[in-house]
């Protein structure tokens, strides 16, 4: 039973990915490139200077605290053992279709973020959350599909994601004696889920300065890890780049086995990485204070070039300037980073791995939940009681225990067909929505061109639905 109920989720997530997400994503991105004028690379000088600003209010979350969230659920395990494991199903060019994934995806990211917070919604305190449950049901008038899309986010990354960091996490202490010894997956699995019952139960103010606090504390080390590895290796960089490049355009090898492609492979993680145009990060984006909806739309767009062009990018160097050639032996990834990182440094090397792979686990689960309060919240029709949440957050952590006791190819299959299932709805939404958010730049341009720290109002874009914040 275990067998074929695994078969038939694998079967579906390859359908998905080989056809339907593939040219959806590529689609709306390359769209949204060309109708904001690349807005991913043209005002990411804008993005940066946009996140330092501070909330002006108590009670509500910057731009920059929304971004740690944000990345917090970004930036995880997938970004080391899934990165590893693509490199080592997909080859050498999978990383360049990961990179070409984030660059359009950040045009994705500035879309969603920004309805997001058009669409928000105030809470008893005064702050607000929102995401796309709520903008399909502002705009499209369909409190259904809000409901569907809610329930299958909640899914992912309380479920599917969730139960997958925990897995990636316990994978990469196999190579110790000690995991042989003790009964590491239900010790382990056990010790994680009751470490996220305790920050959870702080509630989403907790959450996120934890997370604010860790995520770029552990970005920064793990990219100066990867570095270290470049520089010591460097006169491997100028190989691995032309491997890279001539395997992203193997034809022969793409449609030879598309599945374990270079393109499905990189395209699959590099979705599973960012999360661009998937709809999670609206739900963080919808919780800041800014005076206007494109700055926060900007802030989630540099969360995509965090998670993908410079962390994603630290794993790939870091195993491939290592001299460790990738191989599908290594699909779980763990034991390609382990074995790139014990050649290079030693002993020494799985141990950072296993300490940066705690950290990244940690704010990943962490920031999964925060997602899932606002489509609680939306589900239920009003804020959630602390009984309520409670009661979530104890099923929560029982399903960080379950991941850690699963098979290798069902949790990765399970989480990116959630994921799938998210783009789907979401996708087609924001191309639907996207000549608001469209409307909203041109606005935020104008303003800023007249010299003014723009300051949003609904009637300046002629905004049909009333809003909580803007109208």
């Amino acid at each position: 039973m275990y067998s074929v109920f695994s078969h038939i989720i694998g079967s579906i997530n390859d359908l998905i990915y080989s056809f339907v997400l593939i040219i959806l994503l590529l689609g709306a991105g390359l769209y949204f490139t060309f109708r904001t004028r690349m807005v991913q690379l043209r005002m990411l000088p804008e993005a940066i200077r946009v996140v330092g600003e501070k909330s002006g209010r108590e009670h509500t979350v910057s731009a920059f605290e929304a971004l740690m969230v944000s990345t917090a659920s970004r930036v995880g395990t997938g970004n080391i053992v899934g990165v590893a494991g693509a490199i080592c199903i997909g080859g050498y060019g999978a990383v360049f279709w990961m990179w070409f994934i984030a660059v359009i995806g950040g045009a994705l990211a500035f879309v969603e973020s920004t309805l997001a917070q058009i669409y928000k919604v105030r809470d008893h305190h005064g702050g607000s959350y929102g995401g796309p449950s709520y903008y399909i049901q502002a705009a499209l008038n369909s409190r259904l599909l809000g409901v569907v899309f809610a329930v299958v986010l909640i899914a992912a990354y309380a479920g599917g994601f969730n139960m997958l960091t925990s897995f990636n996490l316990i994978a990469t202490m196999r190579g110790y004696a000690f995991y042989q010894q003790i009964n590491v997956p239900v010790v382990g699995g056990a010790i994680l889920a009751v470490l996220v019952a305790v920050c959870t139960f702080g509630g989403g103010k907790r959450l996120v300065k934890i997370t604010g606090i860790l995520v770029p504390v552990m970005g920064v080390l793990y990219i100066l890890m990867a570095l270290v590895v470049m520089l010591l290796n460097f006169r491997l960089l100028p190989e691995v780049i032309r491997y890279i490049v001539q395997g992203a355009f193997d034809f022969q090898a793409i449609f030879g086995g598309f599945a374990g492609s270079a393109v499905m492979q990189g395209v699959k993680r590099g979705l599973f990485s960012n999360e661009a145009g998937v709809g999670s990060a609206p739900n963080a984006a919808a919780a800041a204070d800014v005076s206007h909806p494109v700055k926060q739309g900007l802030v989630q767009m540099l969360s995509v070039f965090i998670d993908t062009i410079l962390v994603c990018t630290a794993t790939a160097m870091t195993c491939l300037c290592s001299g460790v050639v990738p191989d599908p032996s290594m699909a779980d990834g763990a034991s390609y980073v382990q074995l790139a990182l014990r050649t290079v440094f030693g002993t020494a090397g799985p141990i950072f791995i296993t300490v940066a792979m705690l950290l990244f686990a940690f704010t990943t689960l962490l920031g999964n939940l925060f997602y899932c309060r606002g489509c609680l919240n939306y589900i239920a029709g009003r804020t959630l009681g602390r009984q309520a949440m409670g009661l979530f957050h104890i099923i929560a952590s029982a399903a960080v225990f379950l991941g850690a006791q699963m098979e290798l190819n069902l949790v990765w299959d399970v989480a990116e067909l959630l994921l799938g299932l998210m783009a789907l709805i979401n996708l087609p939404v924001i191309l639907l929505l996207g000549h608001t958010a469209l409307e909203c730049l041109a606005d935020y341009t104008r303003q800023k061109g007249q010299g003014n720290d723009p300051v949003f109002h609904a009637a300046s874009i002629h905004l049909k639905q009333k809003t909580d914040f803007w109208s």
